[in-house]
């Protein structure tokens, strides 16, 4: 008898789960700082906040709040170094090749959902080979309404042709773990990604949590039982 599984389909958070790619984040902020004068960040404090966006780094290098004139022009000028550096450092993490080259074996599809702009999204990842291509990926301008909202994940399942309850999402915040609740999906919190130092992955309340990124495999494989 063939096995079966219940899930078709696992999408991934970009930033800080699939990819690492704070050094390229974390640089461009290190670069507009040296740009305006000022000292290197330390890179294990950037390195946290890297999952919240361009809006969080420029008030993380410069303490501007989003509105003001001048957070405008550094969160421009930010994403322009950004992309010139998108793909120097960034890779996958350690076992996520392993994984997506399983999932293929398996014949289960597997996507990107993310906060990240298509711009930026579509840039890096022609940068980067995977065994097997996203079957789909989800930005922000693909949605009306970005995580935590469940749009992105009701997406996922009509390409795949399935129900949420079918998917499985990986996530390094809690807008991915509650993107997965409000639809039904299985959520499993990344704690290898991007944490903040005040932030507690217990209070998120995920179905499972994983904090090497070596161990992704088996759990994948534990939960669909192929």
């Amino acid at each position: 008898m063939t096995e079966t599984s219940s899930y078709r389909a696992v999408m991934f958070d970009l930033d800080g789960t699939l990819l690492d790619t704070a050094a390229d984040l974390g640089g461009a902020l290190n670069r507009l700082r040296q740009e305006q004068g000022l000292p290197l960040l330390d890179e294990q404090r950037v390195r946290a906040s890297v999952s919240n966006g361009a809006a969080a780094l420029v008030k993380l290098g410069f303490g501007e709040e989003p509105g003001s004139v001048r957070f405008d022009e550094l969160r421009a000028r930010l994403l322009e170094i950004y992309m010139l550096h998108i793909a120097d450092h960034t890779k996958a993490f350690t076992g996520i090749n392993e994984l997506l080259q399983w999932l293929t074996d398996k014949n289960l599809g597997w996507g990107i959902a993310t906060n990240k702009p298509a711009l930026y999204t579509e840039a890096l990842l022609k940068q980067i080979h995977f065994p097997s291509p996203p079957g789909i990926v989800i930005c922000p301008d693909h949605v009306t309404h970005r995580k935590p909202d469940p749009e992105s994940l009701l997406l996922a399942a009509t390409h795949f042709k399935c129900a949420p309850e079918q998917i499985i999402y990986l996530g390094d915040h809690r807008r991915d773990i509650d993107c997965a609740k409000a639809c039904g999906a299985a959520s499993v919190a990344c704690t290898y990604g991007y944490i903040e130092a005040d932030d507690d992955p217990a209070q998120w309340q995920a179905d499972y949590t994983i904090d090497d990124p070596t161990q992704l495999t088996t759990l994948i494989r534990r939960m669909t039982r192929l």
